[in-house]
């Protein structure tokens, strides 16, 4: 049974790699949105006070939408599919409201109508994105059910993803400031058309994996079943699984963004390493190693599974992260550099870049055990629900990301940073290397901490997800 199922079963290898750039051109479009902030101030015209009560307004509907996103997604199905028409709708949304806002705004006279168009299509960004990202974690389920053949499309998703985020920045810095001289409007505006247009080609190619795998065969038991309310509430409080994956992955989302946070960073590298220039260096350097690490990673879990890589690489987080608050405790500023290599500076950056390393994969153990819980609530229910499964862990994921950014505020406001953020070069003292050890190692370790416990309940092993994909064999076969 199991060699005749897994042979029939099997997506083609372009699928599972092309896949991925799904994820790739949201992270493309969240890029280009992260400059929003110079559009509204300059030509949409807004006041720092109101875009920024409104842009917390947005995170909040952000949230709300994605449960309804879910449901839509579940209940959508036909000659076209149930994800491809979702992601090519999310584009779209995205592409009309985004080109209104960067194109057109900007050209109205009246200050109220900017301000009054700039709201509206922000709030058909949110759908947009969250109709093209849910699928992004959803459509998995259609795309393989091989507990072998997941981790591949965690390989391509980390390692297209290494590029963009490295890719994207250097273009926004290099290229469009560069030209503009700065991020004015028309830099603004062409740096949408080139976005636009790459996470368009990008979308295309996710559509392309999805063509001969988004059909109802694929959709679970592939009865067609519809999920109903009763089955979601069922959903949330009886699958086991889900329960404990939502808990280490929120702790290891905080472990991630507290660890990463722009204003940790300018501690770490500005003041108590004295030289805020070796984050961009750290981040050529790491870039190999990385993608060398998550192969080694991605390869671990074909054999072991998503549960065991995740726990194992969170225990290695732990442990490589203590090191390094060794360093930040004991650290002068100026011993890090390339300009004469030292012992210290060796050591640094062999376990940052291990530790960095490590943290990305098991990061991105999440969505493909995502696309797990869905697998296991079809064999124990027979619910076929990838997208209000997918949307919660975005919820969940939205609110975890404003708390790790509430928490690392609140700490900076203890030691005085209460109008003013950390500035590279700022002087060094004891309570910005506390502030900087409990943001860059201890929130993280104790993430990872509860993340290790949680795995140690989670049922879904590798050997139990081989069981569950010849269960699914069976009733797609009993099916047709």
């Amino acid at each position: 049974m199991r060699e005749r199922t897994m042979k029939n079963e099997k997506a083609k290898t372009w699928q599972l790699i092309l896949f991925p750039f799904n994820d790739a051109a949201t992270n493309i479009i969240m890029m280009l949105m992260s400059f929003v902030s110079y559009l509204y101030t300059g030509a949409i015209g807004t006041s720092v006070v109101f875009i920024s009560t409104f842009l917390t307004a947005m995170r909040i509907w952000d949230a709300v939408t994605d449960p309804v996103i879910g449901w839509i997604i579940d209940h959508t199905g036909g000659r076209f599919g149930k994800f491809r028409p979702m992601i090519l709708l999310g584009y779209g949304l995205m592409l009309i409201s985004l080109g209104l806002m960067f194109l057109a705004a900007p050209s109205i006279g009246s200050e109220s109508a900017r301000v009054a168009l700039f709201v509206v299509c922000y709030i058909f960004y949110i759908f947009g994105y969250t109709f093209q990202t849910a699928c992004s974690k959803a459509g998995q389920t259609c795309i393989t059910i091989d507990p072998e053949q997941r981790p591949i499309i965690t390989r391509a998703n980390a390692i297209i993803n290494s590029f963009v985020f490295m890719l994207v920045p250097a273009f926004a810095s290099n290229y469009i400031a560069a030209k503009y001289q700065g991020f004015t409007t028309e830099a603004l505006q062409e740096f949408f058309l080139i976005a636009m247009a790459v996470a368009g080609l990008f979308t295309a190619f996710a559509i392309a994996a999805l063509w001969t795998r988004d059909v109802p065969e694929n959709w679970g038991a592939g009865d067609g079943k519809k999920v109903s309310i009763r089955e979601y509430l069922d959903i949330i409080k009886n699958n086991r699984p889900l329960q404990l994956l939502i808990v280490s992955c929120a702790s290891d989302k905080v472990a991630s963004m507290c660890a990463s946070n722009t204003s940790v960073t300018v501690m770490l590298f500005g003041i108590i390493l004295g030289n805020y220039a070796l984050n961009g260096t750290m981040g050529i350097i790491m870039m190999i190693p990385s993608i060398i690490i998550t192969l080694l990673g991605t390869e671990y879990a074909k054999k072991k599974g998503f549960k065991d890589t995740m726990k194992n690489f969170s225990i290695a987080n732990i442990v490589l992260y203590a090191f390094l608050g060794v360093l930040i405790m004991t650290i002068t500023p100026g011993t890090v550099t390339f300009s004469s290599v030292n012992f210290i500076t060796i050591l640094f950056v062999v376990l940052y870049i291990l530790g960095n390393g490590s943290k990305t994969v098991s990061t991105s153990m999440n969505m493909p055990m995502i696309a797990d819980c869905t697998d296991y609530e079809v064999t124990r229910t027979g619910a076929y629900a990838p997208g209000i499964i997918g949307t919660i862990f975005s919820f969940v994921d939205k609110v975890v990301s404003s708390l790790s950014t509430t928490i690392v505020g609140f700490l900076l406001a203890g030691i005085g940073y209460t109008s003013t953020l950390p500035q590279p070069g700022d002087a060094i003292s004891g309570e910005i290397r506390m502030i900087t050890l409990a943001c860059f190692v201890i929130i993280p370790i104790v993430g990872w901490v509860i993340n290790v416990i949680a795995l140690r309940f989670y049922s879904l092993s590798h050997e139990e997800m081989l069981s569950i994909h010849d269960q699914l064999m069976e009733k797609r076969g009993a099916e047709s």
